[in-house]
């Protein structure tokens, strides 16, 4: 079943874009070619401004609005690409991440990506309240949520700008994923101009892409 629409709960430094993607063939078996993997490295010929000291303190600031404090090990996840393909540390992973990767080193704009069959409608996007925390990684480390905005599923928060549940990652069966960016509406436009380069480059990897809706939601972070 296609997914239409996300409840976002409001938040006033937010700006959010989200997408769908239908693969035309299991994650494993779609390999990152050559022309995406060029884009894992510092560039400048790429159709979206660069980000700089203003974009990234502006995330920054949407991130800390509910309480969270985004430094450390909790900066943005597009922050540690930038570093990452600064000291030409950022590999490729599959074709899914690495379009994802590309394009929030690029854009500056933190990118979640769900796998829609590890999670389960309906979707929200809501500041988590205290006591919550997921595990984000393998080795079952476990990240604290409180006053983060996050990306809810039926079963609880699944993504966020600084690191995705574990519970809901792509694996090498993906064929369906849900991709959440996290932009600043103190950058009006950058999460959109983001997703366009994001769906043109899945859609050249042969995926179908959707755009997926938002609507208001009055209901509390639980």
């Amino acid at each position: 079943m296609p997914l239409n629409e996300i409840h976002l709960e409001a938040h006033p430094l937010l700006e959010l874009a989200a997408l769908t993607t239908s693969l035309p063939a299991p994650l494993g078996q779609t390999p990152s070619p050559a022309w995406l993997q060029e884009f894992l490295v510092p560039r400048t010929d790429v159709p979206i401004p660069s980000p700089d000291d203003e974009f990234r303190n502006a995330v920054r600031r949407m991130l800390r609005h509910g309480g969270f404090k985004p430094s450390g090990r909790s900066k943005p996840a597009s922050e540690y690409l930038v570093r990452a393909a600064d000291s030409g540390e950022l590999g490729s992973i599959n074709a899914a991440v690495d379009a994802c990767n590309a394009v929030s080193l690029h854009s500056g704009v933190p990118i979640s990506v769900v796998d829609l069959d590890r999670a389960s409608p309906p979707f929200r996007v809501a500041v988590v309240g205290p006591g919550q925390s997921y595990v984000f990684n393998a080795s079952g480390q476990e990240m604290d949520l409180e006053g983060l905005v996050c990306l809810w599923d039926a079963s609880g928060p699944c993504a966020n700008a600084v690191k995705d549940s574990q519970r809901t990652k792509t694996h090498q069966g993906t064929r369906r994923t849900l991709s959440i960016l996290w932009g600043s509406a103190e950058v009006p436009g950058r999460a959109r101009q983001a997703a366009d380069w994001y769906r043109a480059l899945l859609e050249r990897l042969g995926a179908a892409t959707q755009e997926v809706g938002l609507s208001a939601a009055s209901s509390p972070a639980s």
